[in-house]
């Protein structure tokens, strides 16, 4: 009987490191699933006729793309969501589409739900000062970031001067309806557990996205092809990105 059990007991030890390492390699693709829903609902989302208006998207620094956010996550009123957020590479934002950084969205109070059904959200970073928030700390939505609703339409013509000076400007999606929602009092920030998942090892968004130390992952190449070919050059003036 003792040498059963000590035969168990090897065989268990001998296995261990195998079933760690199935372990680890599940919760990566876990991971490159998110950025790859991230591609395929920005995709989607760009194919509808009334959607973001193409001047916005060539004036934006970064954008977020966050699918399936679920409500009740954090209790009654609560949500919270994970996905990715993409920005143009260089110091001033002015380069191809770069290496995507994982963010988790949490605290959403207000009802953007219907029937339960889960939301996908894109939100357009519109200034470096948003950009760098994002990539320094968690930052609260219309405190720390002013943020908007988004305008539709093919063009940002007649959007409020509310919109056009907030730093964030937010979209939603829920069983088809694309609209403009305002997600203030909402926080975004940096998932380093999972960009580390991503990765291989531990990289901050600053690192990630300002310091090009990452190559785009396999996962996000349909994502920062479609940027790069739908908002291929920054349009933003010039002196708003010093």
């Amino acid at each position: 009987m003792r040498k059963i059990t000590a035969c168990l007991l090897v065989l268990l030890l001998l296995a261990a490191p195998a079933l760690l390492s199935a372990k680890e390699e599940k919760r990566d693709e876990k991971e490159e699933e998110r950025v790859k829903d991230a591609g395929e609902v920005l995709k989607e989302i760009l194919n509808i006729p009334d959607d973001i208006p193409q001047d916005l998207l060539d004036k934006a620094e970064c954008v977020i793309i966050l699918p399936s956010v679920k409500k009740g996550a954090f209790g009654i009123g609560g949500s919270y969501g994970r996905g990715v957020m993409v920005c143009r590479s260089g110091e001033h934002y002015t380069g191809k589409w770069g290496a995507p950084a994982l963010y988790a969205l949490e605290g959403i109070s207000i009802g953007f739900q219907l029937g339960g059904q889960a939301t996908d959200f894109v939100l357009l970073v519109m200034n470096p000062k948003g950009a760098r928030s994002l990539l320094s700390s968690k930052v609260k939505l219309g405190a720390d970031a002013s943020a908007a609703a988004g305008p539709k339409g093919r063009t940002a013509e007649g959007a409020t001067d509310v919109v056009m000076s907030a730093e964030i400007l937010s979209y939603s999606r829920n069983k088809g309806l694309f609209a403009g929602l305002s997600l203030e009092g909402s926080t975004l920030r940096s998932d380093g557990s999972a960009n580390e998942k991503l990765y291989g090892r531990k990289q901050s968004a600053k690192e990630i996205i300002s310091q090009g130390k990452v190559a785009i992952p396999a996962s996000a190449h349909e994502l920062v092809s479609l940027l790069d070919r739908k908002s291929p050059i920054n349009k933003s003036d010039p002196k708003s990105l010093q």
